[in-house]
């Protein structure tokens, strides 16, 4: 065979943790999902994992995991998120990397990718063989081998990069055809300069490194790629393939070719709708083809080795033409979407990071021999407690890494130690340049891991970092704020937490839910006991203590708390230290004292002079669930405007109807209070467990009828919703025919909801129930099997209304 194709697809999103409680917070502009890797998720990474192939009716025919077929790699810190959020579709990448090693000579198509997506030529040399250690370590422990290839972050390379990732036992890495500066046949000839994306791309080239050694690069093949990303080439399997194959000649070319293409992963169903089932069918031809086969890179490699050599353009990258400028400079390069905007502020971002990443080595440098037998080895190997922090891996990490007679009581600096050197790392996320803006949500994560890296390298003793890293942002002009300086100001650093903020949730909170022995959130381990209520009306006070834990430190808080909640949105809470027992009482009695009376502003009084100026309010709380306490303390104010809402559009009713009769416009106020009314009470009914469909088609036709502005791709995500999990419920058993049937009359009942891609995880179910229990059912129907007959009946009218082909 001398004709071969790979796909490559790099799949990635930046860390969006908070990094105070390593979790996700809510995410308005991803709406109406939660974040945006739920988003992408839905969009891109879980329909990959089933993507389908439809026959000439729009009919599922057959559902390939993507992933199998073409060469891939993930962001770790994305795979990590995946691993908690979607276990699941974690568990089908891995597999996929398994089943390619069956396909392709015992080679996965998986590539490890430096950690956190730090663009490494910018990077100093320490952080450079970190981030590759990283990688690797991360692929090891989820793909359960060594991997043999790894992405650069943006493609960014210099000879330093390459000599690290030979030094690191890998065998190759991807780049853009103007990362090429000149080529020849391996060892011999005149070298042919191919700058400017002249590179032939069907071949791997060597590339001679400064110590003498060589490392084997792949020059993608850039114009089919370009139109892959920003053209329409995926509206159609069929010209993705023909574009694939005509790339294929024999002028000039005396090797066996390999015509392989690089794009984000995300180009397969997020940025492209049904992009990944262009692949899915586009991969299906090629496979029957038998003039060209399908490979990964170390596959191809191992049957081909190179035969030509190459000069790379040092400091050179895929998506920016001046080289790494994009994220150091205002070089002109940015997303395009403001086209007036400037980005002056890069230059001062890159200084105020370098400062910090500074002041944090020699912190490091400093502190870390006290507990660490070599500090910069022992953040090497942090990645194991990155990724499992569990006790017994952070005794087993100290086992190796600490100095001999550490003492248990000293670990929570210790770890604190390589907390801050992790959050210097990830303050250079390479989205935190890439993009417009100074105050973007790129940019504020990363600054926002800027704030962490400085709170601990404060609290660890350092030379004070934060004063001199907000002047340099403020010499960083903005667009929508004046300076780097106002937005991390007034976005970064208002995400940061404390233990005593995080006690200060846990007790506000408390008044709000029954939390069990134990209430985790994020990295935080959270125990209450000797909780008391009163309440006075809508007014209400609870005091307790309460132990908190960080399972990022592991440093821990006893605290006495007390909440006073008047009503509404005033709320103060205290939180101190434990005292003694008598101390805690005489608190708690000189509260309940003034509270019982119905004073609630000498209670207040009385929190603020036993708590000092440790009081907290409903800002305080964690993003999602302060948005969760303010609805429940808002609801009574909620609940009148949404009846007022409700007679504004009950009692007007007639006059809507009259208005659309005569086709004269409807008064504003009248269609808001119509949309306000309709689209609340579809969302409850599509919340509940069983759907009121009578009500609902009443709502849709006035929806309809009225021209209300529904937020319809929220209600179609809920309806989605409400069948997915039905399904999965079914699936688990696959006999309760009563669930099947309800979901045929939500498919029929729900049409007129937008529900789209949302249905893939129906579809996979029933796709699945399709091979392994349709057979036997419908055979026991022609057996005469009357609950047979029913549940394909049934199975049969779901599999048309999802459009899964029956075998």
């Amino acid at each position: 065979m001398n004709r071969y194709v790979c796909i490559h697809g790099h799949f990635y999103q930046p860390p969006r943790e908070n990094p105070w409680i390593e979790e996700v917070e809510v995410q308005d502009s991803a709406h109406p999902y939660h974040d945006w890797n739920e988003r992408i998720t839905a969009e891109c990474y879980g329909p990959n994992s089933g993507s389908r192939i439809l026959d000439g009716d729009g009919h599922i025919v057959e559902i390939v995991n993507n992933y199998s077929k073409i060469s891939f790699n993930f962001g770790p810190t994305l795979l990590s998120w995946l691993s908690s959020h979607h276990p699941k579709l974690h568990q089908a990448i891995v597999d996929a990397d398994r089943l390619s090693m069956e396909r392709f000579d015992g080679h996965g198509s998986a590539l490890a990718q430096a950690y956190n997506h730090m663009i490494l030529p910018l990077a100093n040399q320490r952080d450079k063989v970190t981030q590759v250690r990283w990688g690797l370590a991360d692929f090891r422990q989820r793909f359960g081998r060594e991997a043999e290839g790894m992405w650069l972050p943006e493609t960014a390379v210099d000879l330093e990069t390459l000599a690290i990732l030979a030094e690191a036992g890998l065998r190759f890495t991807i780049l853009a055809p103007n990362q090429a500066a000149r080529v020849r046949a391996l060892g011999q000839g005149d070298w042919r300069d191919v700058s400017g994306g002249r590179v032939d791309p069907t071949t791997p080239y060597l590339v001679r490194l400064p110590d003498g050694g060589t490392f084997t690069v792949f020059f993608y093949d850039g114009p089919i790629s370009q139109d892959m990303a920003f053209g329409d080439m995926l509206a159609s399997g069929e010209a993705f393939c023909g574009r694939l194959l005509a790339a294929f000649t024999d002028e000039g070319r005396d090797w066996p070719q390999l015509v392989h293409v690089a794009t984000d992963g995300e180009t397969y169903g997020h940025h492209h709708s049904f992009g990944e089932m262009a692949l899915t069918y586009c991969l299906s031809l090629i496979e029957a083809d038998p003039s060209v086969e399908l490979i990964n890179y170390a596959a191809y490699l191992d049957r081909h080795p190179p035969v030509m050599e190459a000069e790379i353009f040092d400091n050179s990258s895929w998506s920016c033409v001046h080289g790494v400028e994009r994220w150091r400079a205002d070089c002109g390069c940015n997303s395009g979407m403001h086209g007036h905007w400037h980005q002056k502020w890069r230059a001062p971002l890159r200084q105020a990071m370098d400062l910090l990443r500074d002041r944090c080595a020699a912190i490091l440098d400093s502190r870390g021999p006290a507990f660490f037998a070599d500090p910069w080895a022992a953040r090497d190997a942090y990645i194991d407690v990155i990724n499992n922090r569990a006790e017994a891996k952070v005794a087993a990490f100290f086992k190796r890494q600490g100095r001999k007679g550490l003492r248990r009581a000293d670990r929570p600096q210790a770890l604190a130690l390589m907390e801050m050197a992790r959050c210097a790392m990830l303050a250079y996320t390479s989205c935190g340049w890439f993009f417009d803006e100074v105050s973007g949500i790129e940019t504020v994560q990363v600054l926002q891991y800027a704030a962490r890296a400085i709170q601990l390298a404060e609290a660890l003793g350092g030379q004070p970092v934060e004063e001199a890293f907000a002047a340099i942002l403020e010499q960083a002009p903005g667009n929508a704020v004046a300076t780097g300086r106002v937005a991390y100001e007034r976005y970064a650093k208002p995400a940061a937490v404390d233990i005593m903020r995080a006690g200060a949730h846990y007790a506000i909170s408390s008044l709000f839910e029954a939390y069990g022995d134990v209430h985790a959130y994020g990295c935080y381990r959270m125990r209450g006991r000797g909780l008391r209520r009163e309440t006075a009306g809508r007014a209400q006070l609870l005091t307790g203590r309460a132990a908190i834990a960080s399972g990022l430190t592991g440093e821990t808080l006893e605290a006495d708390f007390a909440v006073v909640h008047a009503g509404g949105h005033n709320l103060t809470c205290g939180l101190r230290p434990s005292r003694d027992a008598a101390s805690f009482a005489a608190m708690e009695a000189d509260l309940r004292r003034v509270f019982e009376r119905g004073d609630l502003t000498e209670t207040v009084r009385v929190l603020d002079s036993h708590f000092d100026a440790h009081t907290y309010s409903l800002w305080h709380l964690f993003r999602d669930e302060q948005r969760k306490v303010v609805g429940e303390v808002l609801a009574p104010e909620y609940q009148a405007a949404e009846a007022m809402y409700r007679r504004i559009f009950e009692n007007n009713y007639p006059i809507l109807s009259f208005l659309q009769w005569l086709s004269m416009p409807i008064p504003r106020h009248f269609l808001d209070a119509a949309a306000f009314v309709v689209e609340t009470d579809v969302r409850r009914l599509l919340g509940g467990e069983t759907i009121d469909y009578d009500r609902l088609d009443s709502h849709l036709q006035d929806a309809a009828r009225f021209g209300l502005a529904l937020d319809s791709g929220a209600l179609g995500l809920l309806g989605a919703q409400w069948i997915n999990r039905r399904l999965a419920a079914f699936g688990e058993e696959h006999v309760d025919t009563d669930a099947l049937a309800a979901v045929r009359e939500a498919l029929d009942r729900l049409s007129a909801l937008p529900m789209g891609l949302n249905l893939w995880k129906a579809q996979n179910v029933v796709f699945e129930l399709s091979r392994c229990c349709y057979p036997s059912q419908k055979a026991g129907a022609r057996a005469g099997d009357a609950a047979a007959a029913r549940w394909v009946e049934l199975f049969s009218a779901v599999a048309e209304a999802l459009k899964v082909r029956l075998p």
